[in-house]
């Protein structure tokens, strides 16, 4: 059975993970098609093979610590941490971390949001791969990046899952030394 498992891995490619996204319409309002990984998350093949090429990207960069975007970042994001022997550090919703914060608003494609950080998370010396599941206008990632900003790292690198090309998201993180996407819609 093992084997079986490892023969569905060898001939995982970039084309089954993206059958394995879920298209739901009008999520979380009208006219906004939301990409769920959850479908993509619960079947093992596709998790190792995402895991698998994130890490192969970032393997050698240096990373030291991995800052994962509340919540869908803190699953590859953590992943990425373990295998890079990195650091991990959650960026919040606002009122869910304990201590002393760093806060930034930003706008939504559907609305405002806010991003909390521990104001001890970061050294100067930190190369940072920020991670979340999805780019769309840039919102979140960069307030996320701001945030990191706040601390000087060495570095900043980001990461994401997929990138919705379309809605232009990439010029909101030009203080990141290195923007990839697996997957480009």
């Amino acid at each position: 059975m093992l084997f079986a498992g490892f023969n569905m891995y060898m001939n995982m490619n970039l084309e089954q993970v993206i059958a394995s996204i879920r298209n739901v319409p009008d999520f979380p309002k009208p006219g906004i098609l939301f990409k769920d990984i959850t479908t993509a998350m619960k079947n093992a093949e596709v998790l190792k093979y995402i895991s698998d090429e994130l890490y192969d990207y970032y393997k050698d960069k240096g990373i030291t610590k991995v800052v994962g975007v509340e919540s869908r970042g803190f699953v590859l994001g953590s992943i990425l941490a373990y295998r890079l022997g990195a650091g991990f550090v959650l960026l919040r919703k606002p009122g869910k971390l304990p201590s002393e914060t760093f806060r930034v608003e930003y706008a939504l494609e559907y609305g405002t949001d806010s991003l909390e950080i521990h104001k001890d998370a970061i050294d100067e010396s930190d190369v940072i791969l920020l991670h979340d599941d999805l780019l769309a206008t840039g919102g979140s990632a960069g307030a996320a990046l701001k945030l990191i900003e706040k601390f000087h790292p060495a570095s900043v690198l980001v990461s994401f899952l997929i990138e919705l090309e379309f809605l232009a998201g990439r010029p909101k993180l030009q203080g990141a030394k290195d923007i990839h996407s697996l997957i480009k819609f």
